[in-house]
């Protein structure tokens, strides 16, 4: 199967030497993202909610340039800088899909680029 790199101008460019997603087949691999604002490059958000708010939109724009959504998303990864924002993680991420949720684990780890609080990856199957 070929690999087809999705870029899009509407989220962060990567900050590292990765892809925001590699499309292999009907499967989508969305690389982590984080709170950065797409149109000025900076973290803006104020908390753990406004950050995956943003995180949330970021996702939304790479899988929309794949043509597909979060009803697509069968996987998500959620990396915390502290398990205390669980809650408030939970309740914006939540909004963005349906009642069909996918798998996900989260996990609280040491440190996140640019200091951020959040960071979300996922995978998608566009059905046919």
């Amino acid at each position: 199967m070929e690999k087809k790199i999705i870029n899009t101008p509407h989220a962060p460019a990567p900050i590292g030497p990765y892809s925001q997603a590699v499309q292999v087949g009907s499967f989508l691999y969305i690389s982590g993202q984080v709170a950065i604002n797409p149109v000025t490059g900076n973290l803006e958000a104020t908390d753990a909610a406004g950050e995956t708010e943003q995180v949330m939109r970021n996702l939304k724009a790479v899988l929309h340039e794949a043509g597909m959504n979060f009803s697509d998303v069968v996987k998500t990864t959620i990396f915390l800088s502290d398990m205390g924002l669980f809650n408030a993680v939970n309740e914006v991420y939540g909004r963005f899909f349906d009642s069909d949720f996918p798998a996900r684990e989260t996990v609280a780890v040491k440190g996140l680029p640019r200091n951020v609080n959040v960071e979300i990856s996922m995978i998608a199957v566009k059905g046919e």
